[in-house]
Parts: C-alpha cells; structure tokens; sequence
C-alpha cells in the first residue's frame, strides 16, 4: 500500500475512534482517592473546614453511596478529618487578580485539594459499612424535560435555551467522576415529550446508547412558585429495576445534583436513592 494511502487511512481511522461512543470511562486511584472544596485563604481555622468537607466529599466520591454523610459516626471521623489527610494543595481561585482596597491573601477563595491513601479511605469505609466503588463508571445518557409556566423543552444536545442546564449537568459529575451526554433533538422528537416521561427505561437504554451513552438517566424538572423552586424527577433502571427519586424546591443546579447522586448510588449497588 502506498504511504500516502497508508497515512490517509490512519487519520480516517483516527477520526472515527475519536467520534466513537465512549459507554464508559476508566478511572485511575489517584484520581479516585481526592477532592476538593473551596475555602477563605490558607489559614488553619478554614482549612479545618475544608478537610471536613473533603472528608464527607472523597467518601461518596469513593464509595457512591450518598447516605454516608447522615450516618452517627460521621460526627466522631468530621472531627480529625485532618488526620486521615495524605496531603493537600491550594489553588487561589482568583490567580493573576491583584489584590484590591483592603484585601489580604486570606480572603481570597482558593480550591483545597485533600489527597488520600486508598487503605485509609477503604479503612473508613469498611467502619461505615460500605466499600469502594471501582473499574469504570458509566456515561449516562440524559433525557430530561423542562417546564417553567408556558415554557417547555426537551433538553437536546443543540438546544440553546438548556446550555446553561448543559453545562450545570456536567458540573453535577465531577465530584463523582461521572459522565454525561445529551441525545440530538431530532433522537428526541421521535419521542416526543409524553414519550420522555412516560417510556419505559429498556427503550431509553436502547436510545441511550446511540446518543453515545451506557444507559439512560431520565427525568423532568417543573418550577413550582409555591416550593420556590424546581421540582425534579428522576429515573433509572439497573439490574431489571427502576429506581426513582424526587426532590423539591431547589435550584436546577442542586436537582442535577440530586441526579446524579442518585444515580451513583444505585449504580454503585447501594440501593434506593
């Protein structure tokens, strides 16, 4: 085969595995066994906090188990969540900013990094009943329809009014290591929204997958003036059943949250959200 043909077939080749659906992600230990929270400079007193929150943070990270944190035993481990600190980091939020009128550097908000060893958090884990969730975390597919008074949409990948959705969607993952995509509009219009809503999750599975996903995460999120807020429901199906979960009165932020906590709870084989 001549070696421009040959090079030409590699780029396509290249390209296609690039567009490929990606079911799932593989994760590595390091990235498994952190997190991060946002405190007020770098002094002793905030940074306290902050191991507090990483603590709460990296064992839901590990595990996928959100009930964790409501556990009695929490109170006892929240109060030496230094100790069970590898080592941390700082990253001032406002880097390249100077420091303005009476700022000092401990005002500014800086990302706290805690990293853990893996026997320490498995350790803690075991003491809380539960155990690390590992190997690679699924990509859910989202089918999600949206109702605010007279508004209504089925959030698609193009759709320009949910970008902001979209994108607090995708912030939803991060503490979790999931991953999301949107199916394209003309994939929803097949459905139509009664369909979104009322379809059961194998057919959602099946459309999951051509979006470019494991399976689908399903649900609506209607604004309510008399919760002040969204009220959002979710479903998910895993091992022939279908979970669902609900919550109400809060930000769209908080209910994509509460999405994708849900799902990494059943996902991770710790039950009803």
């Amino acid at each position: 085969m001549p070696g421009f043909l040959r090079a030409v077939l590699l780029t396509i080749g290249v390209m296609i595995a690039g567009l490929a659906p990606r079911a799932a992600l593989a994760i590595t230990t390091d990235d498994l066994y952190q997190s991060r929270t946002i405190v007020t400079g770098q002094g002793e007193v905030n940074r306290r906090i902050g191991f507090k929150d990483c603590l709460d943070r990296v064992l839901v990270r590990v595990s996928g188990d959100q009930r964790l944190l409501e556990k009695p035993e929490m109170a006892a481990l929240r109060d030496k969540a230094g100790d069970f600190v590898d080592s941390f980091r700082y990253h001032d939020r406002l880097e390249g900013i100077p420091i303005h009128d009476e700022q000092g550097t401990h005002d500014r908000p800086h990302d706290l990094t805690c990293l853990y060893k893996p026997a320490t958090v498995n350790k803690l884990l075991a003491q809380l009943g539960s155990k690390p969730w590992l190997g690679e975390r699924p990509t859910l597919a989202v089918f999600l329809t949206v109702e605010q008074g007279a508004r209504h949409f089925a959030l698609s990948a193009e759709e320009e009014r949910g970008k902001t959705m979209r994108e607090s969607f995708a912030n939803a993952t991060d503490p979790l290591l999931m991953h999301v995509v949107f199916p394209k509009a003309v994939q929803l219009a097949e459905l139509g929204e009664k369909g979104l809503r009322t379809d059961d999750m194998a057919r959602l599975d099946l459309l999951a997958k051509q979006a470019g996903g494991a399976q689908a995460l399903a649900g609506s999120i209607v604004w309510s003036d008399k919760n002040l807020g969204w009220i959002a429901d979710w479903r998910l199906a895993d091992h022939g059943k279908t979970y669902r979960w609900r919550v109400r009165g809060v930000s769209f932020d908080e209910a994509f949250r509460v999405a994708i906590g849900g799902a990494a709870q059943v996902l991770s084989g710790n039950g009803q959200p």
